[in-house]
């Protein structure tokens, strides 16, 4: 009877030994927007990064970026600033990028990045402008005018 215990003891601490290694799945979970406090996506889609004084700071939107760059007093031209690109699938130069505008996005704002140049597409001086204007797939007024409802 204790040699079936000891045995069947073992074996459970064994097997719930042996399970995945997990640093990945908390490396990603662990990055989260500074700007609305919601994780990143696994995909990356939509997402971006600032790089300032060897410090990364992710997002899981551009909007939340831009915000967060107004908010803190960072000049987004005098940083690296990558965005993730929906069409080649990674992480290029923001201010090298063509951005929709009617893209749906994490926070809604609807700013979606491309590599390749698309029809109505604008820059990313201009998506920052819109960001601090509110002129985004965020406000109602907005959504309407650009979805044409």
């Amino acid at each position: 009877m204790f040699k079936t215990f000891f045995i069947t003891l073992f074996l459970s601490v064994l097997v719930m030994m042996s399970g995945c290694d997990s640093t990945a799945k908390k490396e990603q979970q662990s990055k989260i927007c500074p700007e609305c406090h919601m994780p990143l996506p696994a995909s990356n889609k939509n997402t971006a990064f600032v790089k300032q004084d060897s410090k990364i700071t992710y997002f899981d939107d551009v909007g939340c970026m831009v915000l967060w760059a107004k908010e803190n007093n960072i000049d987004l031209k005098k940083v690296k600033v990558k965005v993730f690109t929906n069409d080649t699938k990674k992480y290029e130069d923001a201010f090298k990028l063509n951005y929709r505008i009617d893209e749906k996005t994490p926070m809604h704002y609807g700013f979606g990045a491309y590599e390749h140049k698309t029809k109505n597409t604008i820059d990313f001086n201009e998506v920052i402008l819109r960001m601090l204007r509110g002129e985004n797939m965020a406000n109602p007024k907005i959504r309407k005018q650009i979805l044409g409802y």
